[in-house]
């Protein structure tokens, strides 16, 4: 069975990796061999074996009737949906590890796929090599999914646990992060919340079965987080971790991204470093939570791999799921109850109980900075 992949960077060059490594076993897993016979990049790569399979069109792969299986890592939204929405038309199966694609599409090519028969799939788009689309597509689907919190960002978790742990500040750990690789140059989309807001987003979306977009719910990141805080935390037995959560209540959900104080009976307060975990919990299930490496080349490109083999198996068939474009609407976070640790000037101190509504027109009013606590 003939493949193709789009975009050779850091998680294309790990599926060509995966693909020629784990031959065999992929081949026991998919029952055919799974062969690579174009890359779509725009550079060449002189010396590289993987030269000869490049391409600079991606209408070559379109045309080719051999080519069953395609892997979009190309990231963003666009020229990678025109891509996509190609190759779903043309009767090709697509794996996918970009999240902003799958956020602001995922519904559209789902129903396109259906249209054509094949399949979409996108497990790597969140929470890297963490198996978490499955559980909630597959594994709990007896379940009502009452809540997911999960620490989707290994770069933040990697700062908030540096800071912690060496007593530095926000942009001294921030350069550091950025010398090991673990954030970007320009490292908004993690610092600011957003990555992890399109993560949960997509699993809030497929818990619904209705379109969620990232823009709808409020996402507060880092960057406001001081010594002072993760002093405050440490010496009170807990952590500050950037949460993407997700609460349903009644027939909707409360949904949002920000920092939160974890307390040690959290099972997420041992994830440190740039590890990711998700907390789901079933009305059946309680609580189950899902931990591995949520970024990197070969534990993302072995969830896309994943995708693949579930795809050949299933190359004639769609498998269908639920994700309808209509939006699922969103409750008021101003309605949602926490509490609060305040920081005014030199003081510090943690609330008790209240809705957001009225944390922020009495004590959190005029405080230097809070953060609510899990």
């Amino acid at each position: 069975m003939k493949a193709a992949i789009m975009g050779y960077g850091t998680i294309g060059s790990g599926v060509a990796r995966v693909l020629s490594e784990n031959r065999d076993i992929i081949k026991a897993h998919a029952l055919d061999d799974i062969e690579l016979k174009y890359v779509l990049d725009v550079r060449d790569f002189p010396g590289d074996p993987i030269n000869e399979k490049i391409v600079h069109d991606y209408k070559v792969i379109v045309d080719d009737p051999e080519v069953k299986l395609v892997v979009e890592t190309m990231g963003g939204v666009e020229p990678a949906y025109t891509f996509v929405d190609a190759m779903l038309r043309a009767g090709k199966n697509v794996a996918t590890s970009n999240k902003a694609l799958v956020a602001a599409k995922g519904a559209e090519f789902i129903a396109t796929a259906k249209e054509n028969n094949v399949n979409f799939m996108f497990e790597a788009s969140v929470g890297g090599g963490i198996p978490i689309i499955r559980v909630i597509l597959k594994c709990v689907t007896g379940d009502e999914i009452e809540s997911i919190y999960g620490i989707v960002n290994g770069t933040t978790n990697y700062m908030l646990s540096a800071m912690a742990e060496k007593d530095v500040s926000f942009d001294e750990v921030l350069k550091e992060a950025q010398s090991l690789g673990y954030a970007e140059k320009d490292p908004t989309a993690d610092v600011e919340g957003f990555d992890a807001a399109r993560k949960i987003a997509i699993l809030t979306s497929l818990a619904a079965g209705r379109q969620v977009d990232f823009e709808d719910f409020p996402t507060e990141g880092i960057t406001k987080i001081e010594k002072a805080d993760i002093a405050f935390a440490k010496e009170n037995g807990m952590k500050v971790k950037l949460i993407a959560a997700m609460d349903k209540s009644g027939d909707s959900y409360f949904v949002r991204v920000a920092p939160f104080l974890v307390s040690k009976e959290s099972p997420l307060f041992a994830v440190d470093g740039v590890m990711n975990a998700i907390l789901v919990r079933g009305n059946m299930l309680g609580d189950s939570m899902y931990y591995g490496s949520g970024a990197g080349s070969l534990p993302t490109a072995s969830a896309v791999v994943g995708d693949l083999v579930e795809e050949a198996r299933h190359v004639n068939k769609h498998v269908d799921f639920t994700w309808e474009p209509s939006k699922v609407k969103l409750l008021d976070p101003d309605e949602q109850s926490f509490r609060y640790y305040v920081r005014k000037g030199t003081e510090c101190h943690i609330t008790g109980m209240m809705k957001e509504h009225d944390f922020l027109s009495g004590e959190g009013k005029d405080c230097d900075h809070f953060i609510r606590l899990l």
